[in-house]
């Protein structure tokens, strides 16, 4: 008894002077650790501001966070990320809105096409009062949102011909994301849309088992597309953001100026890369043409031909969706465009 008394107290003194966390630092002045995952490379915009994100931390309050950021899903891929982001086990994620769309069915609005008109417009929309909701309704599924990154307008590429019109996709096999309004959408503009996961299109499009991809034209540069298609159509017909998300109880966790301050530097990095995104846009296009692709900037004719073909796909979304959101957004977009 006299044993098991002293281990005991024992026990209870090793559990005295552990660590405790704070909220904005651990005892014994250790910094916070987090860790970001990144389904892009090192080279890309989001990963080059998740790395910005640490640098303002640091800046603002130095040795109260030490943050790691991962590249190439190495951590996994953004679903898989944002689940562990969302247990716990992982800190953050920057990730694409897909996987929130099980969520909170309404992140699916931001999949709808051409329903932003331009990059003004987008940011309007995010950093607004319907950026503010969404982000609200993540909280109760366990996930802090912190600030909106860009991913950018999906532009269209293949190796079989100039795109101009709808006409033009009839027959081909086009990669997308396994999302039900992409896959509607390319399905109305007469493509064969063709799920796969990221990491094969650049086998599938050098082995012509597809004919062309949809993504921004940063990832159309940094994958090294170029090298297998021949042909890039600046569609613009859908914007994504890349979405920074901490995990809610670990946020919760710090104090309310802590909080604040990495809601701050959060911002300050969205801000850095749209400005760094937005810059490769436009470089990236020159870099395309360099190596050898045909790049087709389209009329505001020739996009509107785009644009009618895909509004059956509202129709079919709106009430999974919320008609009042979609308007909402529409006016809001509107508005600032």
């Amino acid at each position: 008894m006299k044993k098991r008394g002293v281990l005991a107290m024992g026990l209870a003194m090793a559990l005295a002077m552990m660590p405790v966390f704070s909220g904005s630092a651990a005892a014994a002045d250790k910094p916070v650790l987090l860790k970001i995952s990144n389904g892009v490379n090192e080279k890309h915009p989001s990963y080059l501001a998740s790395v910005k994100f640490g640098e303002i931390l640091n800046e603002k309050k130095p040795g109260a966070f030490e943050v790691q950021v991962y590249a190439n899903a190495q951590l996994g891929d953004d679903v898989r990320a944002t689940e562990s982001t969302q247990m716990g086990s992982l800190e953050m994620v920057c990730t694409s809105a897909s996987p929130l769309v099980g969520l909170v069915p309404d992140f699916m609005v931001l999949d709808l096409p051409f329903i932003f008109p331009s990059e003004k417009a987008a940011d309007a929309v995010l950093d607004g009062e319907v950026g503010k909701e969404l982000a609200a309704k993540l909280e109760g599924k366990g996930l802090k949102l912190l600030a909106y990154y860009e991913n950018g307008f999906r532009q269209l590429t293949n190796s079989a011909r100039e795109v101009t019109s709808p006409a033009d996709l009839k027959g081909l096999k086009i990669r997308t994301m396994e999302n039900p309004i992409h896959l509607a959408a390319w399905k109305a503009l007469g493509a064969n849309p063709t799920p796969m996961p990221f990491s094969e299109v650049f086998t599938a499009m050098q082995q012509k088992t597809i004919d062309g991809q949809e993504n921004p034209i940063p990832t159309i540069y940094l994958q090294k597309f170029y090298e297998v298609q021949g042909y890039t159509s600046l569609t613009g017909h859908v914007y994504g953001p890349h979405i920074l998300l901490m995990n809610k109880k670990l946020f919760d966790s710090f104090s309310p100026e802590d909080q604040q301050l990495l809601l701050d530097a959060a911002y300050e990095s969205a801000l850095y890369q749209r400005q760094v995104n937005r810059q490769m846009n436009s470089d990236y296009v020159a870099e395309l043409r360099k190596n050898g692709m045909t790049v087709t900037e389209l009329t505001p004719e020739q996009i509107k031909a785009f644009q009618d073909a895909v509004q059956p796909v509202y129709d079919e979304f709106a009430d999974k969706i919320g008609k009042d959101l979609i308007q909402k957004v529409q006016a809001a977009a509107a508005a600032a465009n």
